[in-house]
């Protein structure tokens, strides 16, 4: 009995130790999982702010939104370009509607078949080129009937010029009567009368005959045909036989403002010859160079706009009529003044201003003063030194102490600005 209560005393004994064991294999799988997810939140936070901050990242700085980071100011690439001394034209634009110097719309003379036509539609024609052709054979006949009666009468003339100086011999010699001399004399007036009127239908059948031929009055650009051979034609028809438009040369008439007339009036008033150009609608495509020919005699006071002329020797026939284009009238070219790209120029509702990049690389706003504009390059009067370097793309991204790095536009590579 003793030996059995003994083995029942040792079993609790045995099984107590082994349970602390179990408990601490449990805590070490516990904290693992704590520092997985410690690491998988401190990756996505890394990883987010790399994406959040592009340029941060290339450069190997800090940074965040609104230009700072935890390690100091971002830095901010951009595109950058140097104040320049350079020659600018004043120039004045105004609207114009290309109009050519002749429009002829070719008719007949003379009632008749059009029998021929020697053009095609399209064509350029030269002056005094053969067009087309009339029936001539009734202005033919007219010119026999003409040329009959102008010797009938001529005959007639002839023998009483004969007639009366035979007359004139005899009167002296009281062989015939005073009277019948001075008859003689209107007979052979009248005679000669009507040789001339004969002389004259002659050459007007003639006149005739050479309007069956229509040729070409200027040189130009034949339109499309508007009467087809077979017709009879009238000369007191409304519409031609064709239209011819000069090409070479052109002009445009365009406007400007009254404001702007007395500087275009002292420069032509002193002899300059003002250079015109033309552009598309859109103002990319450059038409063609001339000159200012014409001004208008009156402003429009309804428009408060006056209309000039300028020639264009159209060359490539670039100018069509009728066609809307864009004209710059160079009025007066400065030379030696400073110039920027127009794309750095900024504005607000009180200022004209530019982001100047200083020596540190940080960005600072200049107001500046702008005058003539040509093409995309701008007049600086004030505010700007040449040499200066101001930035022209990526200003959205700047604010007063920017750290930038600039890369001059028009060179290989990024520079950063001295």
């Amino acid at each position: 009995m003793k030996e059995f209560t003994t083995n029942t005393v040792e079993v609790p004994s045995r099984t107590e130790p082994s349970l602390p064991p179990v408990q601490e294999e449990r805590r070490p799988k516990r904290w693992l999982w704590v520092v997985v997810v410690l690491l998988v939140i401190g990756t996505a936070a890394f990883i987010w702010r790399r994406s959040d901050n592009p340029s941060a990242a290339a450069t190997g700085r800090p940074g965040g939104r609104g230009g700072m980071g935890r390690g100091g100011p971002m830095t901010i690439p951009v595109v950058a370009a140097k104040a320049q001394i350079g020659d600018l034209g004043v120039e004045l634009t105004g609207l114009g509607n290309v109009t050519p110097i002749h429009t002829v719309t070719v008719k007949t003379r003379v009632d008749g078949e059009l029998t021929k036509v020697l053009y095609t539609e399209g064509q350029t024609v030269h002056q005094g080129d053969l067009l087309a052709e009339i029936d001539p054979r009734p202005f033919e006949v007219q010119l026999m009937q003409a040329q009959g009666q102008l010797a009938r009468d001529q005959a007639s003339l002839d023998n009483a010029r004969i007639d009366l100086q035979r007359y004139e011999e005899l009167v002296p010699h009281n062989a015939v009567p005073e009277q019948q001399v001075a008859t003689q004399k209107a007979l052979v007036a009248q005679f000669e009368g009507a040789v001339k009127s004969d002389e004259g239908q002659v050459a007007s059948a003639k006149l005739n005959l050479t309007y069956c031929r229509i040729t070409a009055p200027v040189t130009g650009r034949v339109g499309l045909r508007l009467v087809d051979p077979g017709n009879i034609v009238h000369a007191a028809d409304a519409n031609g036989l064709l239209v011819i438009t000069q090409m070479q040369p052109i002009s445009v008439i365009f406007t400007i403002a009254e404001d702007q007339v007395p500087s275009v009036m002292q420069k032509v008033s002193a002899g300059q010859k003002l250079s015109a150009t033309a552009f598309s609608r859109d103002n990319q495509v450059k038409l063609g160079e001339g000159f200012l020919s014409t001004i208008d005699n009156q402003i429009d006071p309804t428009t408060g706009t006056l209309r000039l002329r300028a020639t264009f020797d159209n060359h490539a026939n670039s100018l069509f009529p009728n066609q809307f284009v864009n004209v710059r009238l160079l009025v007066e070219r400065k030379h030696g003044i400073t110039t920027v790209p127009t794309a750095v120029i900024q504005r607000n509702s009180t200022n004209t201003y530019v982001y100047l990049v200083k020596p540190d690389s940080t960005v600072t706003i200049r107001n500046i003063n702008i005058g003539t504009t040509e093409g995309d390059q701008t007049e600086v009067t004030s505010g700007l030194s040449p040499g200066d370097v101001v930035v022209m793309t990526g200003v959205d991204k700047l604010q007063e102490g920017t750290k930038v790095v600039a890369h001059l536009a028009g060179q290989k590579g990024q520079k950063e600005a001295e």
